[in-house]
């Protein structure tokens, strides 16, 4: 029985009591891990003079930051239910998603606020509340919100001797509603996702086992916690394992980033793709392609030197101590995946989502596959639906991390499922002998050609994006005709007429359609004069662009 992430986060908290847990990073704004204990028992006693139940909901909307995980652990260890809203979501939507959770109580940052004031709060939230500083922001009417004083009197009746690490039992039903997450804002029928403790402890403990850590080491939390993948693999498995969380507390722009990582030298890295392409692109490339180094790249001997080289130059721009470096979200280039096995770096490509809280495939980096997204992680089983000629078919899921359904959404929660159980995850795949996972492309997405072929665009713009100044692309179908958006790499082009990008791109669209199979020829190519607009894990949202 998979053992609930609040009984190893009570183990470390009473080992590790002096030890810094959460830190915003350069900023003056730190928890150790016996400060966390204290300041969620501090807020359980705001919970309770708010008249908040176990089981009601709690929103939480913010930028990453410390106070962000007091409160989502705070929530959770009072069995409340984390209601966690991306904030990238406009105030209308946020609104909307707040009156459609019935939450009660709404922790929110300063960004959000700014603009969520102006919209009319939902009937039933009784306060909320800044990431801040704990100050209320609003309080509705006829509701009584306790000032920082009493809750310092209250705490001191209920603790008179103070805590101590022997005193601290953190612990929730498994079984119980503990996560309602939003996988949009208000286009449709909204989509909450609901985990359970059970799931989300599933999660951490496959995050325990596939990379072990001890208890001290540092991680920088760049991904938006709202988003499953942040919040499991760079708060929860972390956290539960005695790691010092490093948060961004803005958008990070690649300095502050690479100085971050240079200082905080953390274990672990989590990011999407498009991160080590655009280090691959700009920091390896030039100088991989340089005529010497293609030639001994295979050479026994200097060949293994210059990876070695390689290898080592890239573990120092992620501060020298990289032990994993885990990527999801997206397919990686597989030019940019190649280089990084070829010089044996600790990469692994995980696959999942929300609906999975969100690990299905995974692997430590020493067994991971190139090309697949791991093999089935503990406690779930995948299989292939009506597989064609070449195993490929949609990828059905079963097992621990699977949601209990989306809140108030009946239709929707019917759809996702298969008649005897297994979860539709909406994306084409195979597998092979081993369980190994590969992801061909969404079930929505692909196209089929005039003959009656699969045609799956992801695999190809993976080879356009591989071309001369090729940012990014996307491919669409026109009248029954396959056509490219590129958006240019501007690090290449920002000295270029739109004449001569538009040249280079005709000659990628000839080299790119001697590579792929003649059903799936492009017929034309575009250049987009802006970047794609993207989710918030950095995937192009394709229902955008015809």
């Amino acid at each position: 029985m998979t053992k609930h992430y609040l009984s190893y986060l009570t183990e470390v908290m009473q080992h590790q009591w002096n030890d810094a847990a959460l830190t915003d990073y350069n900023e003056d704004h730190e928890y150790t891990f016996g400060e966390l204990a204290v300041e969620m028992l501090r807020m359980h006693l705001l919970f309770e003079q708010l008249g908040i139940k176990p089981g009601d909901k709690i929103a939480l909307c913010g930028r990453n930051c410390a106070n962000w995980a007091v409160a989502y652990l705070s929530i959770a260890a009072y069995e409340g239910v984390c209601v966690s809203i991306l904030q990238d979501f406009t105030a209308e939507d946020i609104a909307h998603l707040l009156e459609h959770s019935d939450s009660e109580m709404l922790f929110v940052g300063p960004y959000v606020w700014k603009e969520l004031q102006n919209q009319q709060m939902p009937s039933k939230i009784k306060a909320a509340v800044s990431l801040v500083d704990w100050s209320p922001l609003y309080v509705a009417k006829k509701q009584n919100m306790p000032t920082k004083k009493d809750i310092d009197a209250l705490f001191a009746k209920k603790y008179p001797h103070g805590i101590e690490p022997e005193d601290i039992y953190f612990s929730a039903n498994p079984e119980k509603l503990s996560l309602i997450n939003y996988t949009s804002g208000s286009t449709g029928s909204p989509k909450g996702v609901m985990l359970n403790g059970h799931s989300l402890s599933n999660n951490v403990e496959v995050g325990m086992k596939m990379l072990p850590v001890d208890p001290g080491q540092r991680l920088v939390s760049m991904l938006p916690l709202a988003h499953m993948f942040g919040q499991v693999c760079e708060l929860l498995y972390p956290l539960s394992c005695g790691t010092h969380i490093y948060f961004l507390t803005k958008s990070p722009t690649p300095s502050i980033l690479l100085k971050a990582l240079n200082e905080v030298q953390p274990y672990l890295v989590v990011t999407v793709p498009l991160v080590i392409e655009k280090i691959y692109k700009t920091k390896l490339d030039p100088t991989l392609s340089k005529w010497a180094i293609r030639t001994f790249w295979h050479v026994p001997g200097i060949g293994d030197l210059l990876k070695s080289r390689v290898k080592s130059g890239l573990r120092n721009a992620f501060g020298g101590r990289l032990r994993y470096f885990i990527c999801g979200g997206a397919a990686m280039n597989p030019v940019v995946e190649k280089c990084l096995m070829d010089i044996h770096f600790p990469l692994s490509i995980g696959y999942g989502m929300t609906e999975c809280g969100p690990l299905i495939g995974g692997n430590p980096p020493k067994y991971f596959k190139a090309r697949t997204g791991g093999v089935p992680v503990m406690g779930m089983d995948v299989k292939i639906d009506q597989p064609n000629e070449a195993g490929i078919g949609e990828i059905l899921v079963k097992g621990e991390n699977v949601m209990l359904g989306y809140y108030k959404n009946p239709e929707a929660t019917k759809a996702a499922f298969t008649e005897d159980g297994w979860l539709r995850t909406g994306d084409l795949g195979r597998l092979d002998k081993k369980k190994n996972i590969y992801i061909k492309g969404r079930c929505k997405t692909m196209f089929l050609g005039a003959s009656g072929q699969n045609i799956y665009p992801e695999e190809i713009e993976d080879k356009l994006n591989n071309q001369e100044a090729v940012g990014e692309s996307l491919i669409v179908e026109r009248e029954g005709k396959l056509v490219a958006l590129v958006f240019p790499d501007e690090t290449l082009t920002k000295r270029m007429t739109p004449e001569e990008i538009l040249q280079i791109m005709k000659a990628n669209l000839a080299k790119l359609n001697s590579l792929i199979p003649s059903y799936s020829k492009v017929a034309d190519i575009e250049v987009q004069d802006k970047p794609f607009e993207h989710t918030p894990k950095r995937s192009i949202k394709r229902f955008l662009y015809k």
